[in-house]
């Protein structure tokens, strides 16, 4: 009986250590921060040196070709950004999927610029301003809030308001911008925008976000929308289908930028403001990196020498580009004022 029982006891033991002996583990190795144009590696292990039948790479979700147990690979091509190294191990009767990460910065320190004032023209300060653009002469202007989001066409020089549209008052109202005699709005946290008729202001349709959760700031290039939506992102949309294509993150030599809130696509650039900063960041359109700051804190002192600020919100955001003679608008929320401006490097 004993002898059984003790048999019984070794039986188990040697399952249990085949069973601990079988089991894998992975370590994938990765070069954590670079700069972009650096070459990146990564390279996959077996803890306990255990055989591996082989082993697949991708980065970003595009395969890698692999040397051995390792891969090299050019950060130009991915740009900057946070992205995902995966490794597929294969190994007796089974695989196993091994992920890490790499974040690569601009290899560039921004340039710093200032601003001259050229002139200043009136703006209705209730406008709570999130979206503003400069089309065949006029101001086009989408407001926020509950209850209070309109899309505008404004005169520029006397700031009155020729033309209005309220939105639905359970939508608080974002960017803006017109395509093809179009004018596409986003709301805020409803992962909706609408279409309205450039004309008209009847609103023609509706879509829904593809992939992203808010809507902050829209422009164009003139061949896809520019959409931002609080992260590091900037996703380009298909203007028949409004269905987000792809993503550029925004990067600066040392992190990463959020909270991109109104924007404007000038000369190839798209220029943001800063949410909470009376700054505009300029962005390099193709790869994400901030190529430039200017700081603008001297207009909401112009706006305080005749309105008082009351509200921590109440800061730079709106930014117009008039194509035909460079003029760059910009504005604030509930601003009492908008400035033509002509940014200056230092």
């Amino acid at each position: 009986m004993r002898l059984s029982k003790y048999i019984s006891l070794l039986a188990i033991s040697l399952i249990a250590f085949t069973s601990c002996n079988d089991v894998y583990k992975f370590k994938l190795n990765t070069t954590k921060k670079l700069v972009i144009n650096q070459e990146a590696t990564a390279a996959l292990t077996e803890v306990n040196n255990k055989p591996i039948d082989s082993i697949q790479f991708f980065v970003n979700g595009k395969r890698v070709a692999s040397i051995g147990n390792s891969i090299k690979f050019d950060t130009k091509k991915l740009g900057v950004g946070k992205f995902t190294v995966t490794a597929l191990a294969f190994y007796p009767e089974k695989t196993k999927k091994v992920n890490n990460s790499i974040e690569i910065f601009s290899n560039v320190e921004p340039a710093i610029y200032g601003y001259k004032l050229i002139n200043t023209y009136p703006h209705d300060k209730t406008s709570y301003t999130q979206g503003l653009e400069f089309y065949n002469g006029y101001l086009y202007e989408t407001t926020g809030q509950l209850g209070k989001s309109v899309l505008r066409k404004v005169e520029l020089k006397t700031g009155k308001v020729l033309q209005e549209s309220k939105l639905d008052e359970k939508y608080f109202g974002e960017g803006m911008t017109i395509f093809n005699n179009e004018i596409f709005w986003l709301t805020w946290k409803a992962r909706k925008g609408f279409v309205y008729d450039l004309e008209t202001f009847k609103q023609k349709k509706e879509f829904n976000y593809t992939w992203s959760t808010e809507g902050w700031g829209l422009t164009n290039n003139g061949t896809h929308l520019l959409k931002s939506d609080g992260t590091d992102k900037i996703w380009f949309l298909d203007p028949a289908t409004q269905k987000e294509l792809k993503s550029i993150q925004v990067y600066t030599n040392k992190y990463s930028l959020k909270e991109l809130n109104e924007l404007e696509y000038i000369n190839g650039k798209i220029y943001a403001n800063k949410w909470q900063q009376n700054s505009i960041v300029i962005i390099d359109a193709e790869t994400g990196i901030v190529e430039g700051v200017a700081n603008l804190s001297g207009l909401k002192k112009e706006i305080e020498k005749t309105q008082k600020i009351t509200d921590e919100d109440e800061v730079l955001n709106g930014i117009a580009f008039d194509k035909k003679t460079g003029r760059i608008f910009v504005t604030g929320k509930h601003w009492g004022k908008l400035f033509e401006i002509e940014l200056v490097k230092k």
